[in-house]
């Protein structure tokens, strides 16, 4: 198998605003204003932010975080989508002009909110590339087909991800003490990553 490598992105919230896609995925946080027009300087969550070129149009939330301060100047009421007119890189963030925020003062009120695109926009993933989002909830046995557990997330050190692996109370050879394992998510250790399955098959013990 080739190098496996995993994308970043952040499972989106469940809503009842009919607009929201059901597949919506959250990649990215507004960080600041850009420039006197209107445009807006986003931070985004993987390394390479493709998935916010690939949809003309954004969802967002306002910010969630303790921390994020309240800008006295935000639009009200707070929009839930943004229809992109231009896009381009721009060093660590991505900066986009949209066509309801006309000026540096709106864009400032935008502050701290979080992006969301439709999943099925994203563009498609290489050989042996999976975006994390797809590997959240996958069940992870071994060649011998003992349950390992669930993928409850992943860690990105750099070269590579590791699957966090939740272990299943009920399978045989679990440790209360040792409820998470962590397994790299590369081709020496991961033989196997089915999408319609929702299954992961790889090289690890039950005592590992």
């Amino acid at each position: 198998m080739a190098q496996l490598r995993a994308v970043n992105t952040a499972a989106g919230p469940s809503t009842v605003d009919p607009s929201w896609p059901e597949d919506a995925v959250e990649v990215g946080r507004i960080v600041d204003a850009w420039g006197l027009k209107g445009w807006l300087k986003v931070q985004p969550y993987a390394d390479d932010p493709q998935a916010l070129f690939s949809s003309r149009r954004w969802f967002i939330l306002p910010p969630d975080k303790p921390g994020v301060a309240p800008v006295a100047n935000r639009p009200s009421p707070f929009p839930t989508q943004l229809k992109i007119t231009e896009i381009k890189d721009h060093g660590e963030v991505v900066v986009a002009l949209t066509q309801e925020v006309p000026d540096r003062t709106t864009a400032e009120g935008l502050r701290g909110a979080r992006v969301f695109v439709a999943r099925s926009s994203f563009p498609t993933a290489g050989t042996d590339e999976f975006y994390w989002v797809d590997l959240i909830g996958l069940r992870v046995v071994n060649r011998e087909g003992e349950a390992l557990g669930t993928v409850a997330g992943l860690i990105d050190t750099g070269p590579h991800s590791v699957l966090r692996v939740s272990s299943d109370a009920q399978a045989p050879g679990h440790d209360a003490h040792d409820s998470e394992r962590l397994i790299p998510f590369v081709a020496a250790y991961v033989d196997d990553v089915d999408l319609e399955k929702r299954q992961i098959t790889v090289a690890w013990g039950l005592d590992y």
